[in-house]
């Protein structure tokens, strides 16, 4: 006993509580780790998915909003969405059948031919979407596995959510199973809701298939 105090119990009580509040520490801190953590891969997956997307729908109706100021002059006639493993398709059908025939001729906008270089792609999708008069989607197996063409279709939605006019085509270049559309909700929703174009495996088919779709998409002749 020293000045009235137990010595042995005090230390064993010393010890025993101290190592209690280190080890509640140690748990808070490691517990507050983990949830800082999982905060920071939600928000990046959020921004990625969600606010990323939402951000530039937002510029792009701003954008259109002044346009529509302008007498909705536009810069293309139709803003075609593909996979680049569909482009030779696009090369060697679409362009031969839609901006070669004429008058008058369609001016399309291309990913790979007609986007600014050292622009952000992001940036380069929105506003070719929306200095385009329609925007054609040509939906493949491709398609679907693609992160851009999924942003794309959630542009071009939120566009057609927003002016209520018919200026989103759907066409299927091959028959996708039920199951595979069941996963993209806006996909599935569109192809419920809308007239869409098959690609004719039929030859003599093409020809109907190609009148049908310039009709759609020609631009408006000039009072």
């Amino acid at each position: 006993v020293y000045n009235g105090i137990d010595t042995p119990n005090f230390v064993k009580y010393t010890e025993a509580n101290c190592t209690t509040e280190i080890d509640f520490i140690l748990f808070t801190v490691t517990g507050l780790g983990v949830l800082f953590f999982m905060l920071v891969v939600f928000l990046h997956n959020l921004s990625g998915h969600y606010l990323l997307p939402l951000y530039h729908i937002t510029l792009g109706w701003l954008s259109e909003a002044m346009r529509s100021n302008t007498r909705g002059r536009y810069d293309y006639d139709t803003f075609v969405s593909y996979s680049g493993k569909d482009e030779l398709w696009v090369v060697e059908e679409l362009l031969p059948n839609l901006e070669q025939r004429g008058p008058p001729f369609l001016n399309l906008c291309l990913h790979s031919r007609d986007f600014q270089l050292g622009k952000d792609i992001v940036e380069n999708i929105t506003d070719s979407l929306y200095r385009s008069r329609h925007t054609l989607c040509l939906v493949s197996r491709h398609y679907l596995h693609s992160n851009w063409c999924s942003l794309e279709m959630k542009l071009a939605t939120a566009r057609l959510q927003v002016e209520q006019r018919d200026i989103l085509l759907l066409v299927f270049l091959e028959k996708i199973p039920p199951r595979w559309l069941s996963a993209h909700h806006r996909l599935a929703r569109l192809v419920k809701t809308r007239t869409y174009l098959d690609w004719p495996q039929d030859p003599h088919q093409h020809q109907a298939f190609w009148d049908r779709l310039w009709e759609k998409l020609k631009p408006p002749t000039e009072a």
